[in-house]
């Protein structure tokens, strides 16, 4: 039949595109490099059969697809057999010894130092040709070296709006970055230029997911560090500080309120304006990440100010999207309608739009020990390796490939597309804090097989193909994140390797005139004039401290966690504790209750607040903005 022919000769295109993409990118079997864990990533075929077929691969390859929901468990490749035996995530390193003992067993001390001091002259090229071109404006155009603000001729340029708020966002973002960097003058001189030029009280629409990471997350982040009689950098008490810092993040939170009402499900807008609240021509649609990644920050300024508020909002928004996840698979979607709770977008995966609501959960449990944290973490964790999983069992033993997350259809398992994005970076990091270094070491090493080639991460990449699809690199830190967690985790020096490729690309690929440059194109390294905020905050953090052992942050006794930005902040008791319980105790739930719901959840709004919350918020933004 035609189609047939038509089938075919597709098929046989699709191989001579292979063929060429292997030979303009160098891909092969072996990634084109000799790598000390032993993977080969091959293009597997992919049978096409009737249209009212569906695609069929062999078990254990990339393509896999489940859709025999009654035998979900056989079909499912992260499962491994009770009776293999499993190897300790060290013997990954074990492969090859020869091979590995040439090239990563070992790091010098005079090349640690070597690179730890590249890592702190980046930040500071970077950071002082900021503050001397472009502050206080919001991010520096490193390549023009001038200063970016919010895009006022085009507020859909969101791009930028979503980011830029004219608050001077790249100072605030890096102020606990100086003191990982153990400047000391330098961040006082910062906190002061902070509390003497910053107001939010602008005309500004941003997003309130990057306000609160970027924005919120250091201002707690650095008065936390300033207070705090147990921190690790020595004596930094400023001088005459009052809690300025923490007055600037309740200012910002309060502002930020308006984006929780009048929603149908608790979940909130993803944008307001700082000054008159959410836009009258706001869209009534939001990602899991924007919308479930405002717990920490929140969180912790509850407990620094003793008012539930700002976490009760934050949790609320959680618990809505989890309440939404699908029954089959246990999965949520990446766009959610705020007022119906219907999913707009479907796709499950670990990249963009869902990355942090996973790291979250994980990271408001380590801070606030709420159980409730876990057990929804320990659930998402679970769906993911059972529905997002594929490739082999074990990591580095097996037939097939190794394994890969890859984005699924919430509600039933299917492959939606054969990219992942480079966002996905992180989650190599969130498994080594949840203890599964096994396959956290697999999945790092994909990632960093992508950068061994582009000398950067596509922003997204066809694992299909093994080319990428989009081919910008926004200097983003994920990777750098995972590398620094893993070294944590293992204190193998083939991640110091790691961190000095990355740390050496960069200086290549991406300096110029007054800065670093996003790449436009990770292959012939063009550019585009800008340098995001997180390259200061993170990119540049986590690759110092990888270097630095002896950093205060290691060598202290107390322990810290780093948000979804990047920002320090204490595991302390302090947030284990709601000082309002103890104004307004639990009671038994009396035997009406619906489905024994305690006090403490179903307890109405205007007596934990004092007032309904709708009142309350306007009051606090009447105030704010000086309206009454």
């Amino acid at each position: 039949m035609q189609w047939r022919s038509i089938v075919v000769g597709l098929l046989v295109l699709r191989v001579l595109l292979n063929c060429a993409v292997w030979l303009v990118f160098g891909l092969g079997p072996s990634w084109g490099f000799d790598f000390p864990i032993k993977f080969s990533f091959n293009l597997h075929k992919i049978e096409l059969l009737n249209d009212g077929e569906r695609v069929t691969v062999k078990t254990n390859q990339w393509p896999q697809q489940v859709y025999d929901h009654r035998n979900l468990q056989a079909k499912t490749c992260s499962k491994i057999n009770g009776d293999s035996p499993k190897k300790s995530y060290l013997s990954f390193f074990q492969e090859g010894r020869d091979e590995y003992d040439r090239k990563y067993s070992s790091f010098p001390d005079a090349l640690k130092v070597k690179m730890r001091g590249m890592a702190r002259d980046m930040f500071y090229f970077g950071y002082d040709n900021y503050m001397k071109f472009a502050f206080p404006e919001d991010e520096l155009n490193p390549i023009a070296c001038e200063g970016r603000g919010p895009d006022v001729l085009n507020p859909s340029n969101i791009n930028i709006n979503d980011v830029l708020g004219n608050y001077s966002l790249t100072l605030i973002d890096a102020l606990d970055t100086l003191l990982v960097l153990g400047n000391v003058t330098e961040f006082h001189r910062a906190v002061k230029l902070v509390i003497e030029t910053v107001s939010f009280d602008k005309d500004s629409t941003v997003q309130v997911f990057e306000a609160n990471i970027r924005i919120l997350g250091s201002l707690i982040s650095s008065h936390i560090l300033l207070t705090d009689p147990l921190h690790p950098f020595g004596d930094i008490e400023l001088k005459d500080y009052d809690n300025e810092l923490l007055h600037l993040a309740h200012d910002l939170a309060v502002r930020l309120l308006p984006a929780f009402e009048n929603t149908g499900t608790g979940i909130p807008y993803p944008r307001v304006n700082l000054k008159k609240g959410v836009p009258p021509d706001s869209i009534n649609e939001t990602c899991t990440a924007g919308a479930g990644s405002l717990l920490v920050e929140f969180g912790i300024l509850s407990r620094l100010i003793g008012d539930s508020t700002f976490e009760w909002v934050a949790r609320r928004a959680v618990k809505a999207l989890w309440n939404l996840r699908s029954n089959e698979t246990g999965l949520l979607g990446n766009v959610v309608n705020i007022q119906t709770g219907q999913w707009v977008g479907k796709q499950s995966g670990l990249g963009a739009g869902m990355d942090s609501f996973y790291e979250y959960l994980l990271k408001s449990y380590i801070l606030f020990g709420e159980k409730e944290d876990y057990m929804m973490f320990s659930a998402a964790y679970e769906s993911i390796q059972s529905h997002l999983r594929r490739g082999r069992e074990a990591c580095n033993e097996g037939e097939g490939d190794p394994p890969l997350y890859v984005n699924v259809n919430m509600f039933n398992g299917q492959i939606m597309n054969t990219w992942i994005d480079s966002l996905q970076a992180f989650f190599p990091g969130l498994q080594v804090l949840n203890g599964d270094v096994e396959n956290a070491i697999c999945l790092h090493a994909f990632y960093y097989a992508i950068w061994k080639r582009f000398g950067a991460l596509p922003e997204r990449y066809n694992w299909q193909l093994q080319a990428p699809d989009v081919l910008f690199y926004p200097l983003r830190p994920e990777l750098v994140e995972s590398t620094y967690l893993l070294y944590q985790a293992t204190k193998n020096p083939f991640y110091l390797h790691v961190g000095m490729d990355i740390l050496e690309s960069l200086e290549k690929n991406t300096k110029v005139r007054c800065g670093y440059a996003t790449l436009h194109h990770v292959v012939d390294k063009s550019k585009e004039d800008r340098m995001e905020s997180f390259f200061l905050s993170e990119t540049c953090k986590y690759l110092f401290l990888l270097f630095d052992e002896d950093n205060p942050l290691h060598k202290s006794e107390n322990k810290y966690i780093f948000t979804t930005e990047g920002h320090v902040v204490p595991i302390d008791q302090r947030f284990r504790e709601k000082s309002w319980e103890e104004q307004f105790p639990c009671e038994e739930p009396a035997k009406e209750s619906p489905a024994n719901t305690s006090n403490c959840e179903r307890i109405s709004e205007e007596r934990r607040y004092g007032l309904p919350l709708k009142s309350m918020y306007m009051r606090q933004i009447d105030h704010m903005v000086g309206l009454s």
